[in-house]
């Protein structure tokens, strides 16, 4: 199968590449390397730099003819998307329908969506919730994610096109960068290395922090394999378990067999107090469950990132 895999130079989409070489597929990375790193697209893989708001994009896909646009490349920061609506739209909106309009046209099979279960909900008054609780977006981000699973359902009306939207949780793993609003497990692991304090963020009421459902990235990786032959809609991709800012930043500490310092601060605008997510669908639509726990999954992410920092000081030596 020849598949299209837009942001597969980034964290999670190199991953997911990884996972379609290793099971045979024929790749293609689309990256404009906004965040996405060479060194990150699995040897095997065709890299091809480009933006997927180029107007011309419709035309190469054409000639190219994938069967299947796996789409992770998005504008994925919260604070960015409050800071600056109009870019984040023009990223997770107006990219998202240039690929559906081109790739449609051209003939794709399937299209692969990346949502945002952490993000689309809200704040739920009851957890974990399924994909059919009612979504209350905090910020652009979380809206234009929404906004872009209605796309897909205008595009499957009208000219047919099967689609599967990932609703991932906080994702973490080896490869996600502290820089930027990268997810908190990489930055407090940053930290940890560095032995600088970090800030646990509190919404009223809460003291140990905001609560957050954290996947790991090779469970993303293989839901996204089976979505290539199974599934129809939206599917949430989390472990529906909580664990607060200050529960994950003891379980950092654990994993690294280091002990760090922290401070409390205030809640950040934008942010959802709490989350996780129920996978019942996912497990019967797309016959995947969560495999890793946070500890079995924190002890390669930090070992990733302790060898990040040696190969860094050893170049700068």
């Amino acid at each position: 199968m020849k598949i299209l895999v837009t942001g597969g130079a980034g964290f999670i989409g190199s991953h997911v590449t990884e996972a379609f070489l290793e099971a045979g597929h024929e790749v293609v990375v689309l990256d404009n390397f906004s965040s996405g790193r060479r060194e990150n697209v699995p040897a095997g893989a065709r890299l091809v730099e480009r933006d997927i708001r180029d107007p011309e994009l419709g035309g190469w896909l054409a000639r190219e003819r994938f069967e299947v646009i796996d789409h992770h490349a998005a504008q994925i920061s919260v604070p960015a998307s409050m800071k600056d609506p109009r870019l984040d739209a023009e990223v997770n909106l107006v990219g998202l329908v240039n690929l559906l309009e081109g790739g449609t046209l051209a003939g794709i099979r399937r299209f692969i969506y990346i949502g945002s279960g952490g993000a689309i909900y809200g704040d739920p008054e009851t957890l974990p919730v399924d994909e059919d609780y009612p979504p209350r977006p905090l910020s652009p981000y979380a809206t234009s994610k929404l906004a872009g699973e209605l796309y897909l359902g205008y595009y499957a009306r009208s000219r047919g096109l099967d689609w599967v939207s990932l609703r991932y949780a906080n994702v973490y793993g080896p490869r996600q960068l502290p820089q930027g609003e990268a997810g908190v497990v990489s930055i407090f692991m940053q930290a940890l290395s560095e032995d600088r304090e970090v800030t646990i963020h509190r919404p009223p009421g809460m003291e140990g922090g905001g609560l957050r459902d954290y996947v790991f990235v090779g469970d993303c990786a293989r839901a996204n394999l089976l979505a290539l032959g199974r599934g129809q809609g939206p599917y949430n991709i989390g472990t529906g378990q909580t664990t607060s800012t200050l529960e994950l930043w003891r379980a950092i500490q654990e994993a690294a067999g280091k002990t760090g310092r922290h401070r409390l601060g205030n809640h950040r605008p934008g942010d959802a107090r709490q989350s996780a997510l129920d996978c019942a669908r996912a497990n019967d639509g797309l016959g995947w469950r969560p495999a890793t726990g946070l500890p079995q999954g924190l002890a390669p992410t930090w070992a990733w990132h302790q060898g990040r920092r040696t190969q860094e000081g050893s170049q700068g030596a």
